[in-house]
């Protein structure tokens, strides 16, 4: 079988492997799934995600910073909210993915 070259440069692959890495924290992933399946405040993130409320609100920040993440501000709220759909259907692969892992299921296209 040859081995085909990808498109993109090293750059996307740069890029890509920043996005692993931001994912890689369990709590980081979770808040990420947690927002897609829509907006959320860091009360609502910090219920979900059973971590501590400073712990989310720094995870929350390094997910900003690193575009993964947007806010905007509601009065005093802060409400969150994914940066686009690749994010979301990526996070749901590999939790789909995960779940083939943990149950046993055999995997499938």
């Amino acid at each position: 079988m040859q081995e085909q070259a990808h498109p993109s440069g090293a750059a996307q692959f740069a890029a890509a492997a920043n996005v692993f890495g931001m994912l890689s924290d369990p709590t980081r992933l979770h808040l990420v799934w947690t927002l897609a399946q829509g907006e959320a405040d860091v009360n609502t993130l910090t219920a979900a995600s059973g971590a501590a409320r400073p712990a989310v609100s720094q995870h929350l920040a390094k997910l900003r910073l690193a575009g993964l993440v947007q806010v905007r501000k509601e009065g005093r709220r802060s409400v969150y909210a994914l940066h686009d759909g690749h994010l979301r259907r990526f996070v749901t692969e590999a939790l789909n993915h995960a779940d083939h892992l943990v149950t046993g299921t055999p995997p499938h296209d």
